[in-house]
């Protein structure tokens, strides 16, 4: 229940997997310049979602920052396994015994002037277990809209994946959800994580039927927390933050405003039907 408030190479991340049934949550935010309120205001949506006995839970691309200017973001890049946006996704998933996909980290690159727009997946012992850097850079130039992600982002180039308690995880963010070909080099998962800030206008047209169609040609979950609600720099985000099964039923949703997403997910039924429809065994083509 939603509560208000190039050439890639693919690389696998491997713990123990010992699939059951399992509460999953996505967070929805609206975050501003202040890292640190970003951050309180996480772990406060964060609680809620434990308090409803979420194991697994995801936060949105840019939750910990979405600054006044793009380039922000990269006065508040960190090094990898350094800084106080990792030292709290580390700090929260250790005291609530939780994994946590964080949507979207500013990590150091190869340019002092850039980024890497990197989720980061930490296990329940406060411990990083993988990590996939966005590979499709939003570019958008529409009426009084212009966005250019290359310019303060440096591209990833490898697919992700990893197993984990509860099934094979697949990692995309935001943009990437319009190039279905990315969910294909994952092979199958269980669970795909498109954590996203997509704009009110494009998320209004497309980001539901993108998000169950991933569903729906993957057989797979798919958990999509989002931005949604106005910004102090003036951006408006579409929010809808989602959990969808592999039939392409949304099973929760929140359409705007802070809060919380929940549904169970059930690798009994995922089986099922992935017997009844083997569509990922039928393909045809490379």
């Amino acid at each position: 229940m939603a509560i208000k408030s190039r050439g890639k190479q693919t690389r696998t991340s491997k713990t123990k997997a010992a699939p059951s049934m399992t509460k999953i949550a996505g967070i929805q935010m609206a975050s501003g310049p202040n890292v640190s309120a970003n951050l309180s205001e996480a772990e406060r949506l964060i609680e809620i979602a434990v308090n409803q006995g979420a194991k697994l839970i995801a936060l949105p691309e840019y939750f910990a920052i979405m600054g006044l200017k793009d380039t922000d973001k990269v006065a508040e890049r960190e090094k990898e396994g350094n800084g106080p946006i990792q030292r709290f996704l580390a700090k929260t998933a250790k005291k609530h015994d939780i994994w946590i996909i964080a949507g979207s980290v500013p990590l150091e690159c190869g340019s002092k002037n850039k980024v890497r727009n990197s989720c980061l997946v930490y296990d329940n012992k406060g411990k990083q277990v993988a990590r996939y850097d966005k590979i499709h850079l939003f570019g958008l130039d529409l009426g009084n809209e212009h966005y250019r992600e290359e310019d303060t982002i440096e591209p990833g180039g490898e697919v992700v994946t990893l197993d984990t308690p509860f099934g094979k995880i697949g990692l995309s963010i935001c943009y990437d959800l319009r190039f279905p070909e990315l969910y294909r080099a994952m092979g199958p998962v269980d669970i795909i994580v498109v954590p996203a800030a997509f704009t009110e206008t494009t998320g209004k047209a497309h980001w539901e039927p993108l998000i169950r169609a991933r569903a729906i040609e993957n057989l797979a979950y798919v958990l999509a927390p989002a931005q949604g609600g106005y910004h102090t720099s003036g951006r408006e985000t579409h929010g809808d933050s989602m959990i969808v099964d592999p039939w392409g039923v949304v099973l929760d949703r929140l359409p705007r405003g802070s809060g919380v997403v929940v549904a169970s997910i059930n690798p009994g039924y995922l089986a099922s039907l992935r017997k009844s429809l083997p569509a990922l065994k039928h393909r045809s083509l490379p």
